[in-house]
């Protein structure tokens, strides 16, 4: 099993307080728009993109990386810490006021129609940082934990993520039978609806299983999909009952660009890796190799540190407050918010990311999870 190496160690210091800045974000975006709806001008809300794609780029590398790791005299205290936990929680109430707030003004406050956009945008922004936050919540044990996990993504009508996302993507992760693992030389644009399509499919199939081997059907209460989706229902019902119909096209439009988020930063965490296969047929198990990392400091600090990826996937059950840097887990070259812009674009994306994939596996395609289609082409420009 890796062990973090030391080759970049940096004396460690708990961020304790920096991590309020994850919370923040749906309390900043949620100002945006109430700036909006007090000034009429609709560019407030433009805040949001501009946090995203430029603002959290250029502080990624103003602040650039952080190496350090917590000592594991340090993970147990970490670990037990409820204030950690507590900033998790408060993201989700804050979510929701947010995506309350912006349903209100879809249906009431006249606006352009860059300004119903900016709107989406900000709402959607909410809902996807959201779903990382139902990533966190939903790899507890606590029930609380993993309620809110649900609640969390009721707004962005994903809640089969919370079954696919632990059963299955954290079996099959970095294999061709993993939908939500990108393949070398494979654009954001065919991996969008390969990665819902089949993300979907398996929660169904995940959850038929389970249920059946408890002798109840796939369509009972206890089929955590249907619990999730009915959050969804009763967010969107009541929200359709107390602003009409009308709402409704806002509430799906700012829940598909919020899945986006999502499969986007999926893209991001895979690409191209491959767990190789043991004497015996089967995948190796998943190690920080398997998953691209980033140390840039901002970015973790408001993603509850998704971005030390190879960790999380190494060792699911850690928190966020407490997860490592690997010298053996690849690197991206920018953080997320950097790397989801990159990834609209293909031929940017390629020509950043293949030359690393392949270096990373000393040129052996063989020994990436690769598009077949795009063989040919790496092949022929040996990247």
């Amino acid at each position: 099993m890796s062990t973090p190496a030391l080759a970049h160690e940096q004396p460690w210091q708990d961020k304790r307080w920096w991590w309020l800045l994850s919370p923040a974000i749906p309390l900043i975006f949620t100002a945006s728009m109430l700036a909006a709806v007090g000034t009429g001008v609709w560019w407030c809300m433009l805040l949001a993109p501009l946090i995203i794609h430029v603002l959290l780029p250029l502080l990624d590398r103003v602040f650039g990386e952080d190496f350090s790791n917590p000592p594991e005299s340090a993970v147990a205290q970490l670990d037990g810490d409820v204030f950690y936990r507590a900033l998790v929680w408060a993201y989700v109430p804050l979510q929701w006021m947010g995506t309350v707030l912006g349903a209100w003004m879809a249906v009431t406050q006249p606006m352009p129609w860059m300004g119903y956009a900016a709107l989406v945008f900000t709402v959607d922004a909410i809902n996807g940082v959201g779903i990382g936050t139902a990533h966190e919540l939903g790899h507890k044990k606590e029930s609380l934990d993993r309620w809110l996990s649900k609640i969390a993504l009721a707004p962005s009508a994903y809640g089969h993520f919370f079954v696919e996302h632990n059963r299955g993507h954290h079996k099959c992760v970095a294999t061709p039978e993993d939908p939500a693992s990108a393949r070398l030389g494979e654009s954001f644009w065919a991996f969008l609806p390969r990665s819902v399509a089949g993300s979907w499919q398996s929660a169904w199939a995940l959850e038929q299983e389970r249920l059946n081997k408890q002798g109840l059907n796939v369509w009972h209460p206890q089929n955590h999909n249907l619990q999730a989706w009915a959050l969804t229902l009763l967010l969107f019902g009541a929200l359709v009952a107390w602003q009409g119909w009308v709402v409704l096209p806002f509430l799906l439009l700012q829940a598909v660009y919020a899945a986006s988020m999502l499969e986007v930063v999926n893209y991001v965490e895979h690409y191209g890796l491959l767990r190789q296969k043991d004497a015996s047929g089967r995948y190796v198990r998943c190690e920080p190799e398997h998953s691209w990392n980033s140390n840039h400091l901002v970015g973790n600090l408001l993603l509850y540190q998704l971005q030390r990826h190879s960790d999380h996937h190494a060792h699911p059950s850690r928190r966020y407050q407490a997860l490592r840097h690997f010298e053996s887990a690849p690197q991206l070259p920018a953080g997320y918010a950097t790397m989801i812009t990159v990834a609209y674009w293909p031929r940017l994306w390629f020509a950043w990311m293949d030359p690393r994939v392949m270096a990373h596996y000393g040129g052996d395609l063989d020994r990436a999870n690769v598009q077949a289609p795009a063989r040919h082409r790496l092949m022929r420009h040996g990247s």
